[in-house]
């Protein structure tokens, strides 16, 4: 089975598609099997693995308004052992749509059974608010990453947000678990961002990443083109960041990453994609 993970915070632009995007290609270098839902309507995390969302495929949006089985809404990337559900921006709308859904909380949940036993991880990229769809995602989860960046309303928003998840975890879900927060856009010339990158440390204690993504222009680049950083420049700092937070990953899930550790990330990167695997 599956363990579904959601990249979350309610603060926008603090790096959680970049790391979703990022985590997850990693994984499949790693030979998982890996799944990556673009729950965010702003799509970023469909555009950014270079899947044509103009093309009429079938998308979590049609999976939670009960149009089309998830299996139907997985597509290939040009990742090996990397899936997706791509998005559309028709998602804004569908939290009023679940407003008068059985159960609403838990669609996504219901959809994700389904799929459980293809994939060894599915990674959620959620979007920058607290509304129904990351309640969905949260739901579903069994761990939830926090990408913070280091500056101060980052900070200031994440106190609200582990609330949410604490809340929703005593409601909906005592399964889930808190992986941990993981500090992005990291630059240790400024003195602001070593105080909150401190201050960070200290809420989170032992479950905060270790790993730093650091502040990149190659990573900031990387989705312009359709591409992880892996395939976009896979020798730059952000790179390499990516592949030690994977590292660091899986080792907390018990995994032997010995045989990684040494290893140049090599990502296999097909030439077409293929797509409605479900049918």
């Amino acid at each position: 089975m599956a363990e579904i993970v959601a990249v979350a915070n309610q603060k926008g632009g603090v790096g959680k598609t970049t790391t979703a995007i990022n985590l997850a290609v990693a994984l499949a270098a790693f030979d998982n099997e890996t799944l990556i839902i673009d729950f965010d309507p702003q799509s970023n995390t469909t555009s950014g693995l270079g899947v044509d969302i103009t093309k009429n495929n079938k998308n979590i949006y049609d999976v939670l308004c009960g149009k089309a089985p998830v299996e139907s809404a997985i597509h290939q990337t040009s990742v090996e052992w990397l899936d997706i559900v791509p998005t559309s921006h028709n998602l804004a709308g569908a939290e009023i749509e679940l407003v008068s859904e059985f159960s609403r909380e838990s669609v996504l949940k219901r959809s994700l059974d389904r799929v459980r036993d293809m994939y060894k991880f599915i990674i959620i990229d959620c979007p920058p608010s607290l509304g129904l769809l990351t309640v969905n995602a949260l739901n579903a989860s069994d761990s939830v990453i926090t990408p913070v960046q280091c500056e101060y309303y980052a900070m200031e928003g994440l106190a609200y947000f582990m609330n949410t998840v604490e809340k929703i975890k005593q409601a909906l879900n005592p399964g889930l678990k808190i992986d941990g927060g993981v500090i992005t856009m990291y630059d240790s010339r400024i003195n602001l961002a070593n105080q909150v990158r401190e201050e960070i440390g200290k809420y989170y204690g032992d479950r905060l990443y270790k790993t730093v993504i650091p502040r990149n222009v190659r990573l900031a680049e990387a989705p312009s083109y359709g591409q992880s950083i892996f395939v976009y420049d896979p020798s730059s700092r952000g790179a390499l960041a990516y592949k030690e937070l994977t590292l660091e990953f899986l080792a907390r899930r018990g995994v032997d990453i010995s045989n990684y550790k040494n290893s140049d990330l090599y990502v296999n990167e097909e030439a077409e994609m293929e797509y409605d695997l479900g049918g």
